[in-house]
């Protein structure tokens, strides 16, 4: 027979050509199939014994099977195989309700009561077979804008804090809506509640509507008390479910299989985002989300496999007109707290351990402090006094130098002092005072010790006017001095004010005492 079985239209064919009598070169021709082919086909019609009418009356299945090209599957002859299987199941619920007992544990009893059973290798592929067969995923058909499916995926993203140059990890979040497989993903500051609900938040502004439900596993930020059949939710989740008119749902206690679209959504999220981002630096996490936007405007894009349409347009067409409309406020959490100012002019939101100013006359006040996952406001009676986005880095420092007074705000500012403001200006007043500047750092061992003597020359410049300081910079210039003191002692005694003379050629003047080059010529 050819190595491809041929369809049971092609043999239908070769059956219909034999009957008219036609030769198998014409059939070959006709059928575009090998006559080796033919041949072979024909030898079997004839070892047959019927006639072609009576084969073309079989059904394909009977056909396949009187040229014994569709196999039966055989049964069972081996007395081990029998006993195993009927061993298997029990073998399965036994490790499933005890994780110490191990197949190697079985294996030992099973060969102990059946001498001439299987090797340990063999046995161990029966629990694989059982597995495929009983381990079946069924199908859903989801309707639109039912339900959406949420999710943290197990890998965690990252960014740099400037300051500090500490990697921060943060947990992702992943919502996707089952019918378009249309999904959202933030990274946020942790995994807390208040977290999760900002997240949602934020989903529900994505999608622009509201689905009817909303179902997770049973994390601990969703479920307080996990239940088969009735969950508990936490209470600031049903508020939030409340606000928004959505129902909550938990998949059952260790079955993700519950919520295979977002598991599925995780999957995807690496390898079209995480791999995607993997040699990009990030140093805040509004940088870190908005990379991730982008990517996920694109993966939006890309058509499903093998049709011609993508997640966007069947969740345009077919899913988001049929969302819930979001309510008209967002809801969000206010927390509340007191502090009095401390005499660095701050106060300190204790749930991160972070410090945020305040107008430094009110230092020894007390206050109110409310925050939520965004900003933090701090009132002073009726008064607030200051706005602050909300910092979750713990010990660290929100300052607004508005709040500071006047002589910190100087030393702030001369400490963020570089080389890029000095040459700048610099350059501002002309070429001379920058080529100054730069020998002035470059006489310096590191560039840092240049920065007071180029704060004095910045004093200098306002001393005196501008031009005077272009004047003595070109003056020093011609020297070997290049300091502070040297444009200093030039303003100082006015010598950039004095005209140069114009540096004619020297020349040595004739003078009768002097012998000239003809006193030494040689005859």
């Amino acid at each position: 027979m050819a190595n491809k079985l041929l369809s049971m239209h092609k043999v239908r064919q070769i059956l219909l050509f034999l009957k008219q009598g036609a030769s198998q070169r014409t059939i070959e021709k006709e059928v575009k199939i090998n006559r080796r082919t033919i041949a072979v086909y024909l030898q079997k019609f004839v070892e047959s014994g019927k006639q072609f009418e009576e084969l073309l009356k079989l059904s394909d299945q009977q056909l396949e099977e009187f040229f014994c090209l569709l196999k039966p599957i055989p049964e069972d002859s081996d007395p081990r195989k029998i006993e195993l299987k009927a061993l298997i199941a029990g073998y399965v619920a036994e490790m499933a309700a005890n994780s110490n007992i191990t197949r190697l544990l079985l294996w030992e009893e099973y060969i102990k009561k059946y001498p001439h059973g299987f090797k340990y290798s063999r046995f161990c592929d029966f629990f694989t077979d059982h597995a495929k067969v009983n381990n079946a995923v069924m199908h859903f058909e989801h309707d639109p804008a039912k339900m959406l499916q949420v999710d943290f995926a197990g890998d965690k993203l990252h960014y740099i804090e400037r300051s500090t140059g500490e990697m921060i990890e943060c947990p992702v979040f992943i919502g996707i809506l089952p019918f378009s497989s249309f999904d959202y993903v933030e990274a946020l500051h942790d995994a807390t509640l208040p977290q999760v609900l900002k997240a949602l938040n934020n989903l529900l502004d994505y999608l622009g509507g509201v689905p009817l439900s909303v179902k997770s596993d049973n994390m601990r930020q969703w479920v307080s008390k996990s239940c088969k059949y009735e969950p508990t939710f936490p209470e600031m989740l049903e508020q939030w479910a409340g606000h928004n008119h959505i129902a909550l749902l938990a998949a059952r206690p260790y079955r993700p299989r519950d919520k295979p679209s977002v598991e599925n959504g995780v999957v995807i999220a690496y390898r079209r985002i995480y791999a995607q981002l993997r040699n990009e630096t990030f140093y805040s996490l509004a940088e870190l989300n908005k990379a991730i936007r982008e990517k996920l405007a694109l993966h939006h894009l890309v058509n499903f496999q093998k049709k011609t349409f993508n997640r966007l347009e069947l969740f345009n067409a077919k899913e988001k007109p049929l969302l819930q409309s979001l309510p008209e406020s967002v809801y969000y959490i206010r927390h509340y707290t007191k502090a009095k100012v401390q005499k660095n002019y701050h106060v300190v939101v204790g749930e991160d351990w972070h410090f945020y100013s305040v107008p430094y006359r009110f230092i020894g006040k007390d206050v109110r402090i409310i925050y939520c996952t965004d900003h933090v406001e701090v009132y002073c009676g009726t008064l607030r006094i200051a706005l602050h986005t909300r910092n979750f880095a713990s010990h660290g420092y929100t300052t607004d130098k508005e709040h500071m007074p006047e002589n910190h705000r100087a030393i702030l500012t001369h400490k963020g002092w570089d080389v890029d403001y000095y040459l700048q200006q610099a350059t501002d007043n002309g070429p001379a005072t920058l080529e100054f500047f730069k020998k002035v750092m470059e006489n310096k061992l590191i560039v840092d010790q240049s920065y007071a003597a180029c704060t004095g020359l910045l004093r200098l410049m306002k001393q005196y006017d501008g031009a005077r300081m272009e004047n003595a910079c070109k003056r020093a210039l011609k020297g070997y001095r290049f300091s502070y003191k040297t444009i200093k002692d030039i303003l100082a005694k006015n010598m950039d004010k004095l005209e140069e003379d114009e540096t004619a050629e020297f020349r040595i003047p004739k003078h009768g005492n002097l012998r000239g080059p003809e006193t030494y010529n040689i005859n």
